[in-house]
């Protein structure tokens, strides 16, 4: 006899999904990974920063997206995440997926890792090509500690404004810039950080023309002024120099003004020292002294 369905129990909610973040070759389609290949055959939903482009990933990878293709992009972030969102949450596995390298990295797909963490939704990656990383390891700069800046501001004074909180960064730089910006911008790294500044520009990275071209930023901005550049280009300038701690008088000012502010001395003396690598009695010493 057929069980009664009202009877049966309640199996509850269908599991939630997962949101995958993969990476897209950033100039070689030979650099796509296996898992890559795999998910674009097999997911539920394949979300696409430019419908067009994955179109020609896939027509060069020889795969049949089986899933939805959504577009996805920054225009749309804010109405679409929702709807991706909840199709997850109803159990699909969703693929996301930008022009090229990893989601979420200078491209869309933080509004949709956001939304999934706050909704406590599983969120993976596919890792892969990425030039950021891949521009660092080539430039010949330090690669132990590094950050990455992204577009600076197209407006001269929001970009300068950018450049001034960076002044002092140690850390080697990675930036992202058009063709047809990057005298400008070379121009302004070397107004603001001097003529002697390292840098490397690299060009069209793991394409037919790959191109890195290093020297001083005096350097690459006379080469920027007599060459065509043309392709996707990052831009790697290495950190600040690391200053001379100097004698303990040289730091008297910064301490008094410490004080000034209601910070008791001793407790002023310790931060000027740590910060300027100087001996904190030494530095007490010169306070008292120029008194």
């Amino acid at each position: 006899m057929d069980p009664n369905p009202s009877t049966l129990p309640d199996s509850g909610p269908a599991p939630a999904g997962r949101i995958v973040l993969a990476a897209t070759p950033i100039g070689n389609t030979g650099d796509a990974s296996a898992r890559l290949v795999e998910l674009l055959g097999t997911a539920d939903i394949v979300a696409a920063e430019d419908t067009r482009r994955l179109h020609r990933l896939v027509q060069s990878l020889g795969v049949t997206v089986a899933g939805r293709v959504i577009s996805y992009h920054e225009h749309n972030e804010a109405t679409k995440t929702a709807e991706l969102l909840a199709q997850v949450q109803a159990g699909s596995t969703l693929v996301m997926v930008t022009d090229a390298g990893m989601p979420s990295v200078s491209d869309p797909g933080f509004r949709l890792v956001e939304g999934a963490v706050a909704a406590g939704l599983t969120v993976t990656a596919v890792p892969g090509p990425s030039a950021v990383l891949t521009a660092l390891a080539l430039s010949g700069l330090p690669t132990d500690r590094f950050c990455f800046e992204g577009f600076l501001p197209r407006k001269a004074g929001e970009r300068a404004s950018r450049l001034a909180e960076l002044a002092g960064e140690r850390r080697t730089m990675v930036f992202f810039e058009a063709p047809h910006r990057l005298e400008v911008m070379l121009r302004a790294l070397r107004d603001r950080f001097g003529p002697d500044r390292p840098v490397a520009v690299c060009r069209e990275l793991t394409k037919t023309y790959e191109e890195v071209i290093r020297g001083t930023l005096s350097e690459l901005l006379v080469w920027a002024e007599s060459t065509e550049i043309r392709g996707e280009i990052a831009v790697v300038l290495g950190g600040a120099p690391e200053k001379a701690p100097g004698t303990p008088e040289d730091h008297v000012a910064a301490v008094n003004e410490l004080v000034a502010q209601g910070i008791r001395l001793k407790e002023a003396v310790a931060a000027v020292a740590e910060d300027v690598r100087v001996s904190k009695r030494e530095l007490y010493s010169a306070v008292l002294a120029a008194r």
